[in-house]
């Protein structure tokens, strides 16, 4: 079993990334915030649970991934109910000018990340943010340390390809 001393210095190794993968999913950053924290809680409160120290890192992401997907339901419950009850939710709809003026301000590269399926991106992120191996992910997710690699292998190749089409999806160039 884990004590706490070897907790805060385990978290210590991975704080950051932690803070990265939030604020990179959520793109609020007092949401992120929020979120590590809860994470961070959660985890502490649950040491108990984690009886090898070399699945920490596995373990806490998991914890994050989960507090992360629950913030992201919210956001679509809050824009679903906000919509319902706002009289002028017709006018409210973003005009085709907003949606292209939106579309400009964001990097290829965000716009890329977007096309990918919710699991593609939780292993992107675990990856390239969180820092995690293959191995590390596939525990994580419950999956197969291969079908990590190669969802990231593909996820990879279609953020690649919407990118050489210059954000091209949905067949014309801008």
């Amino acid at each position: 079993m884990i004590d706490r001393d070897k907790f805060a210095e385990l978290y210590k190794e991975v704080y950051r990334e932690l803070y990265k993968t939030a604020l990179y999913r959520l793109g609020v950053p007092e949401d992120a915030e929020n979120v590590v924290s809860d994470t961070v809680l959660d985890a502490y409160a649950g040491l108990d649970k984690l009886r090898d120290e070399s699945a920490f890192r596995a373990w806490i992401f998991k914890i994050l991934s989960n507090k992360i997907n629950r913030v992201l339901r919210e956001y679509v419950t809050r824009r679903e109910h906000e919509a319902y009850l706002s009289d002028d939710s017709i006018d409210a709809l973003p005009t085709a000018g907003n949606v292209i003026q939106a579309a400009e301000d964001k990097t290829l590269v965000q716009q890329a990340f977007t096309i990918l399926s919710e699991e593609e991106r939780e292993i992107v992120t675990m990856s390239v943010f969180g820092e995690q191996s293959s191995a590390e992910i596939a525990d994580s997710m419950k999956l197969n340390r291969n079908t990590v690699r190669s969802k990231y292998s593909r996820a990879l190749t279609k953020m690649r390809e919407y990118l050489d089409r210059g954000g091209d999806m949905y067949g014309q160039k801008r």
